[in-house]
């Protein structure tokens, strides 16, 4: 018989529902949790909790998939439903977004801080009435007019990014194996992409 793991991480991912949404910027969370899932063959198909869930023993360690389906400005009520019926410190969720302040395909782990202008983020924090959480922000690049940014987002990736995307995208899934195995700051250490201006 095998033994229940001591600790639980949660991982979540935010985004939109739907498949219009599907290959958004806003939704590149979402695929960086399916493609964690998959690398650890976890299926994420439970309902409940406002969200789309699953689990496993990943490096011998509990950990959660959650990808909220209250739309983005609503995420934190997804988790909060969640963390009422699984016990996981808030210290030990990590939550993946797009960042449109960073270069496209940049990586930037932070063990706590503010909603940076993310509602995802912004829901959450007032959910949890803490901002000490790990976040994964992946880079989606800017629009030249700050005017379009709720379009920019919530629109498609360019052909070329696209093609760039898998790779970005699992290497986000590896920096979650890393953070589960070796915490936030080794994390950060490996992963984090500096690119000038930043």
């Amino acid at each position: 018989m095998t033994e229940e793991p001591a600790k639980s991480k949660l991982i979540v991912g935010l985004g939109n529902p739907g498949d219009q949404y599907e290959s958004t910027r806003h939704n590149i969370g979402f695929r960086v949790v399916d493609q964690f899932a998959q690398q650890n063959q976890i299926k994420i198909n439970h309902r409940g909790y406002r969200g789309l869930s699953g689990d496993a023993v990943v490096h011998g360690c509990r950990v959660f998939v959650l990808k909220p389906q209250t739309f983005m400005n609503l995420s934190g009520e997804s988790v909060s439903a969640f963390l009422k019926m699984k016990e996981v410190d808030v210290s030990d969720i990590m939550v993946v977004s797009d960042d449109i302040a960073l270069p496209f395909g940049s990586i930037r782990i932070r063990p706590t801080g503010s909603a940076g202008g993310h509602n995802g983020l912004k829901s959450l924090i007032a959910h949890l009435h803490s901002q000490d959480f790990p976040r994964m922000r992946i880079g989606v690049g800017s629009p030249a007019d700050p005017a379009v940014q709720i379009d920019y987002v919530l629109g498609r990736f360019s052909r070329a990014e696209e093609k760039e995307l898998p790779d970005i995208i699992s290497t986000a899934a590896v920096a979650l194996e890393k953070w589960i195995t070796d915490g936030t700051e080794a994390a950060m250490t490996a992963f984090n992409i500096r690119t000038e201006g930043i």
